[in-house]
């Protein structure tokens, strides 16, 4: 197995946790549609959304037209807002993995399928997001995970041969497009799985680089 110098990480359910329930909750009392219609027509426009063939306006009525309705201006604002929150919650282990990485000198990004709206609204709220090396935001390149150029551009900004990257991503397609593409990758579920995973494949020293620097710096 190649020497990982990067790690690349997925945002949505790795940097972040579970969606806020009552970010979803406000999306139903804005929009007054079932948790049904809500739902099937936030996930049928979704992915074209997060790559960039729509903006949040156009993703928003497109939604709204096909569940019957016309949402205002200040719904169309209430609704880009309660989105953002929706995946605002964050995953503490593996910020705090993430900070460990960088003190160390190992080169981090992001790799994501975002939408614009959200990618604006979630870097203004999380200052950390700009810590990272490279960020590759799907709307932007007009590609998305799991599509073979969207890995490319990420390792290009990176300055990381695929093989020296380590991927992580809670889905399985996109965890098999990326070692398509040539990286390693391991699917997130629990941090404890993780962890666990990462010590099968060796990688145990990539989780101990804080207690590791301490001590060469004679602080245990």
């Amino acid at each position: 197995m190649a020497l990982v110098k990067a790690i690349l990480f997925d945002y949505g359910m790795v940097l972040s946790g579970e969606p806020d329930p009552n970010a979803w909750t406000r999306l139903r009392t804005i929009t007054g549609l079932s948790e049904e219609v809500l739902h099937r027509e936030y996930w049928a426009h979704r992915h074209a959304y997060d790559r960039g063939d729509l903006n949040a306006e156009s993703f928003w009525h497109k939604a709204a037209a096909g569940a019957g309705i016309v949402i205002t201006p200040t719904q169309l604002a209430q609704l880009i807002a309660a989105d953002t929150d929706l995946w605002s919650t964050l995953n503490p282990p593996m910020l705090d993995w993430v900070d460990q990485l960088q003190r160390a000198g190992i080169r981090t990004g992001i790799l994501s399928n975002m939408p614009d709206a959200m990618e604006t609204g979630l870097r203004a709220r999380h200052a950390w997001i700009e810590s990272f090396d490279h960020h590759t935001w799907s709307h932007a390149v007009n590609r998305a995970k799991p599509e073979p150029e969207i890995y490319q551009h990420a390792a290009e900004g990176l300055q990381t041969q695929p093989e020296n990257i380590l991927f992580i991503d809670d889905k399985s397609e996109n965890i098999a497009a990326a070692i398509a593409t040539g990286m390693q990758a391991i699917q997130y579920s629990t941090h404890p799985a993780f962890e666990q995973e990462m010590r099968a494949r060796g990688l145990n020293y990539l989780l101990q680089l804080e207690r590791h620097t301490d001590s060469q710096n004679g602080k245990l």
